[in-house]
């Protein structure tokens, strides 16, 4: 089922469309280097094929897994003795190139750098990290994404009537389609091998059938419906009760059902300060630096991630203070509770503000002892208000203390 042209390719829209280099590549005949970078099941090689077959191109893959120096040189003189004899050009494929070292990545310079092969290189990490600079900077790097849901659902659909796939023998129950759709995780080439195992044990595909193939349970989980409020909620609600066990039950859950593993972030870095606030302020740090490493590496590592910082958010100790600080404040500004900035605060800094008495009497906190001095911060409506009450929960507890001292002394008490 591997494509056969740009246009057969599903998913990379941002990649193919025209005027895009890839699009350039494969209309001229002009010889040039990039790297595919991506999560596996994504059409990196099959990207590359697609530009031989489709520009005529001698195509060599080597894996980097496998292959060294040797093969690799090997494979370049055989390009250059193909180029010189008959002007054909050859696509060099170098599968997992991040897997080269320094000194088998040095051997692939000279071929890039007088366009002897179009080279290509395919990854799964990030090339800015793994390949040396000198072929990073004479490649184009182009950034592969996961397949979306009707990506997948595309492949499979195709799969199943097309004479080069099932080409009709087997009937896909649409919740069966469904169920790859999610197993996938955005992997075209895990859908198939699904698809295909399940096809081998029987021409009506069930979702029984498909739990079978893959040994994998149907998670009964609707993304859009019931089940993801469901579970989400129990979810917040389990970190919220300090129940780590309870909490991971329900990130399996909507990780297995092919939940977007940053729509999961997003709801733990708020978490981190709707529920844990002050109390342990390191959360919040754990969360942001988890959600970020999700959107580096994806899935199934990521899950790992997820879950460091759902035991974190569930073992912290508990403050809504924050969030009841915030909604206070939000509340006042909603009623009209807004009044003057004190014109000692007011900006001093543009031509004519010292006319207007912008600044005057401002009292500089680092000229005084411990950083502080008695002065009216708040507007005299809202003066007297207090929105921030911490609690005495974890790390909250001296901050209540200091702010307790504070506020008094800046208040007069």
């Amino acid at each position: 089922m591997r494509p056969r042209t740009l246009d057969e390719v599903i998913g990379q829209r941002h990649l193919l469309g025209s005027g895009t280099p890839l699009r350039r590549l494969v209309e001229s005949e002009a010889p040039m280097s990039l790297f595919l970078w991506g999560p596996p099941g994504t059409g990196k090689t099959t990207l590359a094929y697609v530009v031989s077959n489709v520009t005529k191109r001698r195509f060599v893959e080597i894996s980097a897994v496998s292959a060294g120096i040797k093969d690799v040189r090997a494979a370049i003189d055989n390009a250059r003795r193909e180029l010189g004899m008959s002007g054909r050009q050859t696509v060099l494929f170098v599968d997992e190139v991040h897997r080269f070292n320094k000194a088998q990545q040095d051997a692939l310079l000279p071929a890039v750098e007088n366009r002897w092969v179009t080279f290509i290189g395919a990854t799964t990490e990030n090339p800015s990290f793994s390949v040396i600079s000198p072929l990073l900077s004479r490649s184009l790097l182009l950034t592969l994404e996961s397949l979306s849901d009707d990506d997948v659902r595309a492949v499979l659909e195709r799969a199943v009537s097309e004479p080069r796939g099932l080409g009709g023998r087997a009937t896909l129950a649409p919740e069966a389609l469904d169920h790859l759709v999610r197993l996938a995780g955005g992997d075209a080439r895990r859908s198939l091998t699904y698809l295909e195992a399940a096809a081998l044990l029987a021409d009506d595909i069930t979702v029984e059938v498909v739990e079978k193939a893959a040994d994998k349970a149907a998670v009964r989980y609707d993304r859009q419906g019931d089940q993801h409020y469901d579970v989400i909620s129990a979810f917040i609600k389990s970190m919220r009760g300090s129940d780590a066990d309870a909490a991971l039950h329900y990130l399996a859950r909507m990780i297995e059902a092919g939940e977007d593993p940053r729509f999961i972030a997003r709801r733990i870095v708020i978490f981190a300060s709707e529920d844990v606030g002050m109390a342990d302020p390191t959360c919040l740090q754990t969360a942001v630096a988890v959600a970020q490493a999700v959107q580096l590496i994806g899935l199934p590592e990521g899950q790992i991630n997820l879950a460091h910082a759902v035991i974190h958010c569930a073992m912290a100790p508990k403050s809504n203070a924050v969030v009841k600080a915030i909604g206070a404040a939000v509340g006042d500004v909603r009623k009209g509770l807004i009044g003057q900035v004190p014109g000692h605060l007011r900006d001093a800094h543009y031509p004519g503000a010292a006319k207007l008495g912008h600044g005057d009497g401002y009292k500089y906190p680092h000229d005084f002892d411990h950083g502080l001095v008695r002065q009216d911060y708040a507007p005299e409506q809202v003066r007297e208000r207090r929105y921030y009450e911490p609690t005495r929960h974890g790390a909250e507890a001296p901050v209540a203390d200091r702010w307790t001292r504070i506020r008094d002394f800046l208040r007069g008490s």
